[in-house]
């Protein structure tokens, strides 16, 4: 393998392991020996310090890592702490507010109260800390059950559960009665 895509390989390797990597597995792959894989390590190593590059490689006894360069920090500290920007759309909200009232609860019984899938809503919950896992429900296929987390509580202003207003129970008929109406209108079309 030629010296330039042997190189390329073993970055594509070791980014997209995550994690040290043995020297002799790098050079089973690139067809080399042990002492030639070395030499492509250091020449790596040297360039991304000439080159002032925000990663390198870092070699431990038998393995070799690519990281992030300590004098990094501080900009990775910036963009880590940039706060997200959450979108809850409609049925963003519909869904939080199904989890946020019938804690602990499954994805079947959030997606028998809306009437449609839910997959997309609680993957965006999860994202944005405002729901997570509580665990699984002792009944056949163990569901997960889903509740709301101290994030949910900060971005709505409540301290507890018990804060959150009391639904009404004639609201609750007429939006089951909306819902029932949508589906309805879904199943037409």
């Amino acid at each position: 393998m030629e010296r330039s895509k042997a190189e390329a390989v073993i970055e594509a390797i070791l980014f997209t392991m995550g994690d040290s990597v043995e020297i002799s597995r790098l050079a089973e792959v690139i067809e080399e020996d042990v002492k030639t894989t070395k030499s492509i390590l250091k020449d790596m190593a040297a360039r991304y310090e000439e080159e002032n590059r925000g990663i390198g490689l870092t070699q431990f006894d038998n393995s070799v890592q690519l990281c992030t360069k300590s004098d990094m920090y501080e900009y990775l500290i910036k963009i880590a702490k940039t706060p997200r920007k959450m979108t809850l759309t409609d049925t963003v909200l519909e869904t939080l507010s199904i989890i946020a009232y019938k804690q602990p609860v499954t994805r079947l019984e959030i997606e028998r109260v809306r009437g449609v899938s839910c997959d997309h809503a609680i993957n965006k919950l999860l994202e944005y800390d405002l729901i997570t896992e509580l665990g699984r429900l002792d009944a056949p296929g163990r569901p997960l059950l889903f509740g709301t987390t101290e994030q949910f509580l900060r971005c709505f202003g409540v301290k507890s559960l018990e804060e959150l207003p009391e639904l009404n129970p004639v609201q609750v008929e007429e939006f089951k009665q909306q819902a029932e109406q949508e589906v309805q209108l879904t199943l037409n079309i």
